[in-house]
């Protein structure tokens, strides 16, 4: 693989706008921009959790999730997202949530994010992923997008939920229930 970037401060953004990936412009206040920027920060909350002693296959499924999350990224970098070729991991992330939620008590009440450390990362992760889901739905009230995105997006916050609720639990943590009397 040659250099992909060879320098990078290009000046091209100076001027309030960025390129997509073919080379048109668009303002770097546009939905489409912070739709991407908000799964960039989903994948650098994964990264920051991902620096803590996280459980396999936890850890394994999280740096998947990266990679996948930047193929998200990469699909609305096109001026038509809906033309992106995006792989659909629905399946995938419901069937990891099925197999943690196999091994998790049943909800009797609301938690609240923390427990530890990183189930408490894990909870940002899950709220960035949730605004990133309400970014993805202003979108496309204006343009289509790939239904493995605004779908995978959806189910990705889901899992993360449910993977905050192991980390809560790992190396003897407990989760924290919401106490409707305080």
């Amino acid at each position: 693989m040659g250099h992909r970037l060879s320098r990078i401060y290009t000046r091209t953004g100076d001027d309030g706008a960025t390129g997509l990936a073919d080379g048109s412009r668009i303002a770097k206040s546009a939905i489409q921009l912070a739709a991407m920027g908000d799964i960039d920060e989903l994948n650098s909350w994964l990264g920051l959790l991902l620096c803590e002693a996280i459980p396999e296959p936890v850890a394994g499924q999280l740096r998947q999730l990266q990679h996948i999350l930047f193929n998200m990224g990469s699909a609305l970098a096109f001026p038509d997202p809906a033309k992106a070729r995006l792989k659909d991991y629905t399946s995938t992330f419901e069937a990891w949530i099925d197999a943690y939620n196999a091994e998790l008590p049943p909800l009797k009440e609301f938690i609240l994010p923390g427990g530890n450390r990183t189930a408490s990362i894990c909870h940002v992760a899950r709220t960035v992923c949730r605004r990133a889901e309400r970014t993805l739905a202003g979108l496309a009230q204006t343009q289509t997008l790939p239904r493995a995105l605004t779908v995978g997006i959806n189910r990705l916050s889901d899992l993360l939920f449910v993977i905050a609720r192991v980390l809560a639990r790992s190396n003897g943590g407990n989760e924290v229930y919401w106490d409707r009397e305080v």
